[in-house]
């Protein structure tokens, strides 16, 4: 089974599950239903220039892509 992480609405946790891919689990703290997947944080890569971000993030022009936006720090 995959990883994913979810972030509970009610009790406001971020969690990583193991659940197929079509389940719908419910918060193991709470027991709530309301859980939103998050899409998780691509693999950097370092080189001379210092860290930079995968290529599957949006540009930090663009803006935060969700509440809990997946962009590392800069």
């Amino acid at each position: 089974m995959p990883l994913f992480e979810f972030y509970c609405e009610d009790c406001q946790q971020n969690l990583e599950l193991l659940v197929g891919r079509t389940e719908k689990p419910a918060c193991p703290e709470c027991g709530s239903m309301k859980m939103e997947k998050l899409m998780s944080v691509s693999a950097g890569r370092v080189s001379a220039g210092g860290l930079q971000m995968a290529q599957s993030c949006p540009p930090p022009e663009a803006g935060p892509c969700s509440p809990r936006c997946c962009r590392l720090p800069q």
